[in-house]
């Protein structure tokens, strides 16, 4: 099968002649199309799918982009869940084409949207770990537990290889067949949603209160959907750095500022809240603030200076997106005595009384049109032009993508 390979030497390419450090980065990224053995059923439980269309993931961007923030450090705890070499893409909608002799409650033909993550049931781990037992899979202990090579989900072990590729294993539980009625290129958010899902079911915002959600990515634009949807009276303000992804916002019915510079960030966001801004030589600092929550889906320093001062006195600051490590000015963190927590992906999810998967929840609303991204996926590639799809997400002030995918369907 053919198939997107990260962790070997990249064909050689000219090095762009624009000053886009992205690009730059996308002409020596150690991943090339390889031709492959097809996958057999890792466990007797494991299936056989073929991707149908495959999200590119905000981290899968920055693995390929290699953009791993400013700080550098050999200290990172998560090695150990991580091998090499890898094929990516784990927002997959896929067809089931084989089934393993142990597999259960699944029929070739299928169309399945990817659960991705390793856990205990899909590594063969009897009993399940504690984490696994409540729903919670993305924090289960068995990430590193063999036969698979280690890895925390589809796309980063060696062994089980993601939907960057013609051929994708997966264990019987980690797929959810989808409705008749929604179509694939609503099905790819399934994964992208569930993580947002997660965050703002796990810190949902007080009622009549005011949020603001920071990036406007899949993600953030995830994140509109679910407050407008699940929250309704609650005001939404979204940071949103392209022209594309604010128009989709305000589509959501999001107020959206722009992301810098940022003073004017800041000022807008008290405005719009009803914070005080009090005079300083540096960033002000709202105080008192009129934020309850901030969803931050970019994780830098600077989203995070500016999400704690804007901020009301014992608000929450939910860190969701992925970057690399970071240092920053926290003080209003402890002055103003704000929470800040990570949120780490999905499992089952509690949703208006009901706990089901958090993809299960995504399916049920697009059904039911509650939630609708129409739009969101502005770029799809034939896995061979997967330079054009990686260049789209480097110069999306031009190119106006949000959200870039591999159609495998032609």
């Amino acid at each position: 099968m053919k198939a997107l390979l990260y962790g070997v030497k990249p064909d050689p390419q000219p090095e762009p002649d624009v000053d886009n450090p992205l690009l730059r980065a996308l002409a020596n990224t150690p991943m090339r199309l390889v031709d492959m053995d097809e996958p057999g059923f890792l466990l007797p439980d494991w299936v056989v799918t073929a991707p149908r269309l495959t999200g590119i993931c905000g981290s899968d961007s920055k693995q390929v982009f290699m953009d791993w923030g400013d700080v550098r450090t050999p200290d990172n705890p998560m090695k150990g869940f991580f091998s090499l070499p890898q094929v990516l893409g784990h927002e997959v909608v896929a067809d089931v084409v084989a089934l393993g002799p142990e597999a259960e409650g699944l029929e070739v033909g299928d169309r399945v949207v990817l659960n991705p993550w390793l856990s205990c049931a899909p590594r063969g781990v009897h009993p399940l770990c504690p984490s696994c037992e409540r729903g919670d899979l993305s924090l289960c202990a068995s990430f590193g537990v063999g036969p698979i090579a280690p890895g925390i989900h589809t796309g980063t072990s060696r062994d089980a290889s993601g939907g960057y590729a013609q051929l994708m294993p997966a264990h019987d539980s980690m797929l959810y067949k989808v409705p008749d009625g929604v179509a694939d290129e609503l099905a790819v958010f399934a994964d992208p949603f569930a993580v947002m899902l997660h965050a703002i079911t796990r810190h949902p915002p007080a009622a009549g209160s005011k949020v603001m959600v920071y990036g406007a990515g899949a993600l953030g634009t995830c994140a509109t959907a679910i407050l407008r949807s699940l929250y309704p009276d609650v005001e939404v303000l979204v940071v949103a750095r392209f022209d594309a992804q604010a128009a989709l916002a305000r589509k959501l019915g999001a107020t959206v500022i722009a992301h810098e510079p940022a003073l004017q960030v800041v000022e807008a966001a008290a405005a719009w809240s009803g914070g005080v801004l009090q005079p300083s030589d540096g960033l002000p600092m709202a105080y008192p603030g009129g934020i309850d929550v901030v969803y931050d889906t970019i994780g830098k320093k600077e989203t995070f200076e500016i999400g704690v001062r804007v901020l009301r006195a014992r608000g929450t600051l939910v860190k969701a997106g992925v970057h690399g490590p970071t240092m920053w000015e926290d003080t209003p963190l402890y002055f103003k005595e704000i929470s800040m927590v990570g949120s780490n992906a999905f499992g089952v999810e509690e949703v208006e009384g009901t706990r089901r998967h958090g993809i299960e929840h995504y399916l049920d609303l697009v059904a039911a049109g509650r939630v609708d991204l129409t739009g969101m996926l502005t770029h799809t590639f034939a896995l061979d032009g997967w330079r054009d799809a990686f260049t789209a997400l480097a110069t999306q002030a031009t190119s106006g993508a949000i959200k870039v995918g591999f159609d495998f369907r032609a």
